[in-house]
């Protein structure tokens, strides 16, 4: 049996908490949090019509003309800086299946940069201020010093454009909510997606490889991300899409960044035009190289860059008075 005493103790502690509780030192507090604002329309689909969406956009595209500014900028992530380059010009033209040309031409003056052609199995590069010329095989490209020469062909295909699936391909869709807050106006939006995981089976095994991922916006059910792996799973190119407008029938992002965390760059390119479905023939895929130029083979073990491991760089050099291609 307790004493007197101690009892006298407790009932004294508990009348203290019963003191403390009741004048609000333990109570919680409230604290007013944004609201994010949530888009007027969220539409619902299922993996079978996304995939159905990319297949029709694919089947619909034949060719495509974009001229656009391009804002090139080094990452040096070991050093945590990058190095912006000077907006320049540039010139696309893409046919289906995997044609494509690409000329940047250096602000101001106009001169050629680059010439980028590839049919999607080979591809030739010219630098007219370098006086060089290399050749290779577009999914054998090699990292390179410049940032020109670590302009994959494929690569920039497949972002300029998203392409349908294979008969192959295996998918599956979840259904996700970004919260994107606006530092001008202080508020927080919540924009509901679809990711779209796009893989496929390895040869004599149950193991899935990923080949990309999709990402919607279902307030339009457009794409507005698209990330593309390697054939040994590493995130090789992220694409992010926006500023969508309405070009014939189909709807075309006014802007396009690539990003390339391997070579470490990106490629932010604000449009300017957009010609879809024109006619280009063969000839304007390919680039004519100056008898006097030695062209190098990018394949060639001989053809290596001391500079190779280093982050890309691009030198400032005199400009070639070529024009844009025949568009």
């Amino acid at each position: 049996m307790h004493s007197a005493q101690q009892r006298k103790r407790w009932s004294l502690a508990a009348s203290s908490l019963m003191l403390v509780l009741l004048s609000g030192c333990l109570l919680p507090t409230k604290h007013k949090l944004p609201i994010p604002k949530v888009p007027e329309i969220v539409q619902k689909a299922t993996a079978d019509e996304l995939a159905a969406k990319l297949n029709e956009h694919w089947k619909n595209f034949e060719s495509l003309n974009v001229t656009v500014d391009i804002k090139a900028s080094i990452l040096k992530s070991k050093e945590g800086v990058s190095k912006d380059i000077p907006v320049f010009r540039g010139h696309i033209l893409m046919r289906k299946p995997s044609m494509l040309r690409v000329l940047g031409q250096y602000p101001v003056v106009g001169g050629r940069m680059f010439d980028l052609a590839s049919d999607g199995s080979n591809f030739t590069l010219y630098i007219p201020s370098k006086s060089k010329a290399i050749k290779g095989t577009t999914r054998q490209h090699k990292r390179s010093a410049t940032l020109e020469e670590n302009l994959n062909p494929s690569s920039f295909f497949d972002a300029m454009i998203v392409r349908g699936l294979e008969p192959s391909d295996l998918y599956a869709v979840t259904a996700d909510t970004e919260t994107i807050e606006d530092p001008l106006r202080k508020h927080l939006y919540e924009t509901p997606e679809y990711v779209l995981s796009i893989m496929r089976s390895k040869p004599g095994s149950q193991e899935l490889q990923p080949v990309r991922v999709v990402i919607f916006h279902r307030e339009d059910l457009l794409p507005y991300e698209q990330d593309l792996y390697d054939i040994d799973g590493n995130l090789e190119t992220i694409v992010t899409y926006s500023k969508y407008t309405r070009t014939g029938s189909q709807m075309y992002p006014g802007q396009v960044t690539i990003k390339r965390p391997i070579e470490e760059y990106q490629l932010i390119m604000t449009v300017d035009k957009v010609i879809p479905n024109m006619t280009l023939t063969d000839d304007q895929f390919q680039i004519k190289v100056p008898g006097d130029i030695k062209i190098q083979n990018l394949d060639d073990a001989k053809f290596a860059d001391p500079n190779a491991s280093k982050p890309a760089e691009t030198d400032a050099v005199k400009p070639d008075a070529t024009s844009a291609p025949k568009q």
